[in-house]
């Protein structure tokens, strides 16, 4: 590359929260077609890393998964990172992170001086709707965590670990809050609204 690294434009990063069952996955399927941004799971990109033959890091991440031990941040933002890089692409949806202060303390002395957020989609949907939504999504998608025990437990550990998050973010008036309870196509509509003021 001939320009500097100094002269490089820093990608832009907006996060993407809400309870399991709040339809992130969906509304960001429909924001990548539309607005171009590259959606990136940091779920999706621990368990690809976990199949990939050979990885050091996928046996790290297997390993804690087998302890019940939380991947320290640092794998999931190498990750992250290198995701953003080889998709050459310079906006970015980050959906389900951070999940907790460790998360955010992490992303924050990793990524902190290598991208710029620029806001959180903050999907708002009650309990109810969002365990319903994920029993019905279970019954096709096979997903071992849709069932109503572990629920409980996501949305416990969500309501007490990443709402802090969100209010942190919304002190700096960073969040842009989303009423997940409508239909998928009154949500794109706030969806829109929001991602044309975050810009």
């Amino acid at each position: 590359m001939s320009s500097s690294s100094s002269s490089a434009k820093l990608p832009n990063v907006i996060f993407v929260l809400g309870g399991p069952g709040a339809g992130k996955g969906t509304q960001c399927l429909k924001i990548v077609q539309n607005f171009g941004y590259v959606h990136l799971s940091a779920g999706d990109l621990l368990r690809a890393e976990r199949q990939r033959p050979g990885s050091k890091v996928g046996e790290q991440i297997e390993d804690h998964i087998r302890k019940g031990t939380i991947v320290p941040v640092e794998i999931t933002c190498s990750l992250l990172e290198n995701a953003m890089i080889e998709s050459g692409k310079e906006t970015f949806l980050i959906d389900g992170f951070p999940r907790n202060k460790d998360n955010l303390d992490g992303w924050n002395r990793q990524m902190g001086d290598k991208t710029i957020v620029k806001g959180v989609l903050f999907f708002e949907c009650s309990e109810e709707i969002c365990v319903n939504r994920c029993l019905e999504r279970g019954k096709q998608s096979g997903r071992s965590d849709d069932n109503e025990e572990t629920l409980k437990k996501r949305i416990n550990t969500y309501n007490e670990s990443t709402l802090p998050i969100i209010q942190y973010f919304d002190k700096i008036n960073m969040v842009k809050r989303i009423d997940a309870s409508k239909s998928e196509e009154q949500v794109y509509d706030e969806v829109q609204s929001a991602l044309n003021e975050i810009k």
